[in-house]
């Protein structure tokens, strides 16, 4: 090459020597927000607010405050309880309000927006007694916004009508719907009056019993179903005054369908249902007036005792028993498992013959409930399990073309399908040893 190109190679190599130094030393600046960028109406932290004025034009002040725990209630036009996420929202849009746009930096008119008299106040007020005044003036020609302003703030900004909506409140859109108010965590007591039958339910932890006509073991599924149709019921609050009279007379003329306690350590509430011709009607202890409800409540709290009851012969649920015994007439098995494997007379089982047999054990259930057939038992089962501290045992006789099945030091009798306990005996004629299974296969 010659000395000429050399040089010119050199220089080059140098600029880019450089820019590259220059691009990894310097960062580039951060973008300046816009001017055009609408201002923020409030910024304040949520957890300062401990007060919340709402004042309408010709409506009452409603007057919503916090407790030491963080709880919002209603103490004015009246105490009323109040739907915590709904409050929890509004504030959240409260103190992060953000403009839609900036109309005027400094507003010496404000009877144009509609800001001397505001359609709607709202006054924070923070843990340590500083109040901010939101006005809400009238809507903007397009009807997508509304003017608004803070007191003691020059400027005017209008507000998206969505942000509008969700802070202009009444004591009905704030208020608690529930007819029930019970933490469903802490119920202790549940009580249903229904079909002429008073069943007690109690819980001991995440356990049902039913402790009422006399102690029997409960479907905590079936109970908790029942506890979740209690606790969703709720009061349409946009009924109006006829309505509400039509509601009240339609249940004083109603048929009793159920009536259901509910204990928590609040105390105890209670929940009225009656259907007049296809609807239901439920009164609260907790609420006044009477409320149109759900068909799905109303059906769902028109059960029996039967209907609570475990059905299921054995409690040991998914979790895989330690050991099974079973005694069919002159046929005996035993199975233990040891870690993943189970064992019989010494031999490691196959698994997905012991399984079987283990699912046919798990959903042996009753179709119903009988008081007499139970002669001679021709089954013995017996399931260890929760490392060895639970132990059932059932005993299985024949009655006719069905079975009658008992537990251990209980007078419950359950009646099962012959195709279900005919099921359960060839599995367990069917479990193999697993080098056996593995040599057909």
């Amino acid at each position: 090459m010659k000395p000429q190109g050399l040089t010119i190679a050199a220089v080059i190599l140098a600029a880019l020597a450089g820019v590259l130094y220059w691009s990894n030393h310097h960062k580039p600046a951060e973008p300046k927000p816009s001017a055009d960028t609408p201002p923020a109406i409030l910024s304040l932290k949520e957890e300062n607010i401990a007060r919340i004025d709402l004042k309408k034009r010709d409506t009452p002040e409603i007057v919503l405050t916090r407790d030491g725990s963080g709880k919002w209630q209603m103490t004015e036009p009246k105490p009323l309880a109040v739907d915590q996420a709904t409050v929890s929202s509004m504030v959240t849009t409260l103190t992060g309000l953000n403009s839609d746009r900036l109309v005027e930096d400094k507003a010496n008119n404000l009877t144009q927006y509609g800001l001397n008299s505001p359609v709607l106040e709202v006054d924070l007020t923070e843990k340590n007694g500083k109040t901010h005044k939101l006005l809400v003036g009238d809507d903007t020609p397009t009807g997508s916004a509304a003017y608004a302003k803070i007191e003691g703030d020059p400027r005017v900004f209008t507000l998206a009508s969505y942000n509008k909506t969700s802070i202009d409140k009444g004591p009905k859109d704030l208020r608690d719907k529930r007819l029930i108010t019970v933490d469903s965590d802490k119920i202790s007591r549940l009580e249903l009056i229904a079909k002429n039958q008073d069943v007690e339910f109690g819980r001991d932890k995440d356990q049902w019993q039913i402790v009422k006509p006399r102690p029997l073991r409960a479907d905590g599924l079936q109970v908790e179903e029942l506890v979740r149709k209690v606790k969703d019921a709720q009061m349409d609050t946009g009924i109006s005054d006829e309505d509400a009279k039509k509601a009240a007379a339609a249940f004083a003329a109603g048929k009793p369908v159920a009536t259901v306690k509910i204990t928590d350590p609040s105390g105890t509430q209670e929940l009225q249902v009656r259907k007049d011709k296809d609807n239901y009607y439920a009164k609260s202890s907790m609420v006044d007036g009477i409320y149109k409800v759900s068909n799905e409540l109303g059906t769902g709290l028109d059960k029996s005792l039967d209907d609570f009851r475990n059905k299921k012969l054995f409690d040991f649920g998914f979790n895989d028993p330690n050991k099974i015994e079973m005694h069919d007439g002159s046929k005996s098995y035993v199975f233990t498992k040891s870690g993943e494997d189970w064992w019989a007379n010494g031999k490691k089982m196959d698994v997905t013959s012991v399984q079987n047999f283990l699912d046919k054990l798990r959903d042996l259930s009753a179709t119903k409930f009988v008081d007499t057939g139970f002669t001679t038992p021709t089954i013995a089962l017996t399931v260890t399990s929760n490392d060895g501290k639970r132990i059932e045992k059932v005993s299985i006789a024949k009655n006719g073309d069905k079975y009658i099945a008992q537990r251990e030091n209980e007078p419950s009798l359950y009646e099962l399908d012959s195709k279900t306990v005919d099921d359960l005996t060839h599995a367990a004629s069917d479990v193999k040893p697993a080098q056996a299974a593995a040599a057909k296969k």
